[in-house]
């Protein structure tokens, strides 16, 4: 593990929006940039947890600068709320779309605004979202969405995206909505760049990063001895999720990186970041296209790149 931390450029003067970071790999980017001078916002739906992660990250670097954003990524309504209360601050200069829900319900749940909950808050309600920062975003910045190794997993059923017709799956709605996450991001910088705006979408999956073999930060990861050792049991293709956050990182700070790639660890599941080759599934313009306008639909916004 000689390669982590791995380097990242002075982050000084920088501005950043940080969504789920509270916990888990949103907390260890944030902490990062924070670290190395940037101004971050951490996103997340628990004023108390955003409290502790930022003390955390203030005890670790008490020179930090950071300010919490009280937003559940699955409510519409508090998404709106949240991105209306960001246009009143200076532009970003990046932001990272990593809240999701990894634990998905054992049965079909919807959110406040009738769409089914894993969808809702993997990629619906990032969809929204930036549809109103988009244009608050400075000149450069990079949008980086957290995809997943689950996209090479399960097919993708761009009919039935609300698990409706077909029945309820856990495990399919978490795949499904990650290949959504990844369709969408990939689409957001097609369009990006046809109208030549000067923003890139990037997509970044962590591997297999596990809170079991992730540094204990009081509020933030305190996973229980028996955790610890089942995770440690994965140690060959697991890694902790302050590793797994190197990838985001890197996607978003590196220089050289570009819109519309992909990166992710260098052995798949653990390592440093390398670029990677996404599923053509996730790449598809077609499916692109209909994913954007059902989307449009399912959030009732209209989500204009450019002009």
């Amino acid at each position: 593990m000689s390669w982590y931390p791995a380097a990242m450029p002075s982050q000084a003067g920088k501005r950043y929006l940080v969504t789920g970071a509270n916990a888990g790999l949103g907390f260890f980017t944030a902490a990062r940039l924070a670290g190395a001078g940037a101004h971050v916002v951490l996103a997340g739906r628990s004023p108390e947890r955003l409290e502790a992660a930022m003390a955390a990250i203030r005890g670790a670097r008490p020179e930090a600068s950071v300010e919490p954003l009280v937003i559940d990524i699955a409510s519409l309504a508090s998404v709106r709320a949240g991105a209306a209360r960001l246009l009143h601050r200076p532009s970003f200069d990046g932001v990272v779309a990593n809240a999701g829900m990894v634990h998905t319900p054992a049965t079909r749940l919807e959110s406040p605004d009738g769409n089914e909950l894993v969808l809702a808050t993997n990629v619906l309600g990032h969809f929204a979202l930036l549809a109103q920062v988009l244009g608050h975003l400075a000149p450069g910045a990079r949008i980086v969405t957290l995809g997943s190794l689950s996209s090479r997993l399960s097919t993708f059923r761009i009919d039935d995206l609300q698990q409706l017709e077909r029945g309820y799956d856990s495990w399919r709605a978490y795949a499904q909505s990650k290949i959504a996450t990844q369709v969408f991001a990939f689409e957001l910088d097609r369009r990006l760049r046809a109208a030549d705006a000067p923003v890139a979408s990037i997509v970044a999956h962590p591997g297999y990063s596990t809170g079991g073999r992730t540094p204990r930060v009081p509020g933030v990861n305190e996973p229980s001895t028996a955790k610890r050792f089942r995770d440690a049991l994965q140690a060959a293709w697991a890694q902790g999720k302050h590793r797994g956050a190197e990838v985001p990182l890197h996607a978003l700070t590196a220089p050289g990186v570009e819109g519309g790639q992909f990166w992710g660890p260098r052995w798949t599941t653990k390592g440093p970041p390398a670029l990677q080759t996404p599923t053509r599934t996730s790449t598809d313009a077609a499916i692109g296209a209909r994913f954007w306008a059902f989307a449009e639909d399912a959030t009732g916004t209209t989500f204009t790149v450019g002009a």
